[in-house]
């Protein structure tokens, strides 16, 4: 089914105008597009975020990788499971609570990570090659205003 962009029926506004409808069509459509890319890393969108999150040089913990990519703490637990058990990534202690773990990339991690990432970006470009350089940053600059309205 093709976009059929039409003008309000009884004063209510047509779903393809609804912005929460078209910024879950898009993120559906990119998820897609990125989930096709990550495959032959044995990744998904969701298991490559984590990962990311655990190159990080700041030592996340599992509940702030729930909170940040805004998932259930149940989801997180399987994707830290799936990664630990590839050898990606590995639980360790918290330093700054002893109950928690925070997720650390292995090298083999890192190294899946800077490969998988390139092929991201490209997936990325081609997914949304019909957006000028300035439109690609305006559209990143607003999604970051609505992800993150506290930043």
């Amino acid at each position: 089914m093709t976009s059929r962009v039409s003008t309000p029926i009884d004063g209510r506004e047509s779903l393809e105008n609804q912005l929460s409808f078209l910024l879950a069509r898009a993120s559906a459509v990119s998820s897609a597009a990125g989930n096709s890319a990550l495959a032959g890393y044995g990744l998904k969108v969701r298991s490559y975020s984590v990962l990311a999150l655990a190159c990080d040089p700041s030592r996340v913990s599992q509940r702030e990788i729930a909170e940040y990519l805004r998932l259930d703490p149940s989801q997180v637990v399987a994707l830290v499971d799936q990664l630990e058990s590839s050898g990606l990534i590995i639980r360790e202690p918290d330093a700054r609570d002893r109950r928690a773990n925070v997720i650390v990339a292995t090298d083999a991690g890192h190294r899946l990570f800077e490969t998988a990432n390139a092929e991201t970006i490209s997936a990325e470009h081609r997914q949304h090659s019909m957006l000028t350089d300035a439109e690609r940053d305006t559209l990143r600059g607003l999604l970051r205003k609505i992800a993150f309205p506290e930043a």
